[in-house]
């Protein structure tokens, strides 16, 4: 079982990494020109910050010598979201193929890269912890999987259209 000193670094470090990946969508939201983009951005990013609450109650309870209650916290708890119905995905793709907008690669690879590094540090962490820090950690990891199947989906599905295009006319 991991002490209450213990918990307070692993929350730390995972509260800098959420603020990490919100700026990173943030940064990204003002290259993005697509419309379908741009939702889904702020809808991520409004979903870092729902992690961040989480994540500063939690630790806010731990440094008050509190014990971790997550049951506290379901007010923060978030709903699945599939970003885009499947009409507005292949609008979306289109829209990225018609503009050439290699830099998206780039930014649904990084931001997959981002997320996929917290779900497994979230899941690697909630093995080696219990009961409700363990809870805990499980739902960051869960929430975090969605952001990443999402950036995986749009990732491969850019990448297949780069490779497959007629480059030079």
């Amino acid at each position: 079982m991991a002490t209450k000193e213990q918990l307070i670094k692993i929350f730390e470090y995972a509260l800098n990494q959420e603020q990490t990946g919100m700026s990173f969508f943030e940064y990204s939201l003002q290259r993005m020109g697509v419309g379908a983009a741009v939702s889904a951005f702020k809808r991520l990013i409004q979903e870092e910050e729902k992690h961040i609450v989480f994540i500063n109650r939690i630790l806010s309870d731990l440094k008050q010598g509190h014990d971790l209650e997550p049951s506290q916290l379901k007010d923060v708890v978030l709903e699945p979201t599939n970003y885009f119905d499947e009409r507005a995905k292949k609008e979306f793709l289109q829209q990225c193929v018609e503009g050439s907008m290699i830099p998206d690669v780039t930014v649904f690879n990084t931001a997959w890269l981002i997320e996929k590094d917290l779900s497994e540090f979230y899941a690697k962490m909630a093995k080696q912890t219990d009961g409700k820090a363990r809870e805990a950690l499980s739902m960051l990891s869960s929430w975090e999987k969605g952001h990443e199947a999402f950036f995986r989906e749009y990732r491969d599905k850019l990448s297949d259209v780069y490779a497959h295009m007629p480059w030079g006319g």
